[in-house]
């Protein structure tokens, strides 16, 4: 758009003069500021307002009262080219990710608030006896009597470690006592013979000590993986199924109640529905959990067995030949089983060979 304003042209009187110097202001005032970086604001996008001037022909003699001036004004043209947000859409209709993220949100806490009284409700009927429980009796008793080997099989474990651990300040005990009396044999000639042999018998006997050290941590280390380990692994699924069976009776319970209703209205029918599809969901997973138990309860008893043989044959074996002085077996009883025993005072392996 483009506006123009013309001022009068004066013939050089004092009155003209003034008259030509008010309507100039006035022309000034009307427009914008041109020393200011005005803006206008066309359909929601700042727009730049453009002035410029034009100065006529001025005649001899005439001063500045006579000149033509003319000042124009250019106006960008109007535009809807307004940059749409991201999410929006052309047709107007804009539906934010967050009020979509909230909605799902709240969408899951109901479901899982359902679920949650409706588990919480047959725990609550199966302790007071007026609940029926889906029971596999077969499995309950192979759970039961993993639980028990559980304890027993930590109560074995902290025992070892209390041996080991006793065991461990008696051997540093007979280290000690082995370097007094080797200084005292240097000490006291009168009795070096007899300080020197029991130096030696204290040194013999801490080498075999860390010798059973290395079996006796062999064997707690086992001993921990498969209780605190494997048994802990297949409990876990244990309480997975448990979780499931419960889930399975609480929407097995709804289902029967929903169909001893007596009304059948488009709404009871689309509940019992909706009930028989969640029943057949958890259905599904409690009998895959089940058979995933019975899996592993089967291979954790052989895993166990393997086990506990290697390791109860190896206690056995280091214990005895430890305290009947047996050095040569119990050195094969290490080999026999591969392990390797670090000495406090043997040389650090090279780089290349770490």
């Amino acid at each position: 758009m483009t506006t123009e304003r013309q001022g009068p042209v004066t013939n050089g009187s004092p009155e003209d003069d003034d008259m030509f110097e008010r309507d100039l202001k006035e022309m000034l005032d009307d427009g914008p500021n041109l020393g200011d970086a005005s803006s206008n604001v066309q359909g929601g996008v700042p727009t730049r307002m453009s002035a410029s001037y034009t100065e006529g022909a001025v005649t001899p003699g005439s001063g500045l009262s006579q000149a033509r001036l003319t000042r124009s004004y250019t106006m960008p043209p109007a535009t809807s080219n307004v940059p749409l947000s991201s999410g929006s859409q052309s047709n107007g209709d804009f539906v934010p990710k967050s009020i979509t993220q909230a909605a799902s949100k709240i969408e899951s806490l109901k479901e899982w608030s359902i679920n949650t009284f409706k588990c919480t409700k047959q725990f609550l009927s199966e302790r007071l006896g007026k609940g029926s429980k889906t029971v596999d009796l077969e499995l309950e008793a192979q759970i039961e009597v993993l639980r028990d080997t559980q304890r027993r099989y930590s109560q074995v474990l902290r025992m070892a470690r209390a041996l080991t651990n006793h065991f461990y300040y008696v051997v540093q005990t007979q280290k000690g006592l082995g370097e007094t009396f080797s200084e005292l044999a240097q000490k006291s000639p009168e009795l070096q013979e007899e300080f020197t042999y029991n130096s030696e018998t204290q040194r013999s006997l801490v080498k075999n000590g860390e010798t059973l050290l290395g079996a006796l941590n062999f064997f707690t280390s086992s001993v921990n993986t498969l209780c605190n380990k494997t048994m802990e692994d297949t409990l876990t699924t244990v309480k997975q199924y448990e979780m499931a069976r419960l889930e399975y009776d609480a929407y097995r319970t709804d289902l029967d109640t929903l169909g001893l209703t007596s009304p059948k209205d488009s709404a009871t029918l689309n509940r019992l529905e909706a009930a028989k599809k969640k029943f057949e969901e958890h259905k599904i997973k409690f009998e895959r959990l089940r058979s995933d138990v019975g899996i592993k309860l089967k291979f954790l008893e052989e895993n166990k067995v393997k086990v506990m043989h290697k390791q109860l044959l190896l206690f056995h074996n280091a214990i005895s030949a430890y305290f009947t002085g047996n050095e040569s077996m119990l050195d094969s009883t290490l080999k026999q089983f591969n392990i390797s025993l670090k000495r406090p005072n043997s040389d650090k392996p090279s780089w290349i060979e770490q």
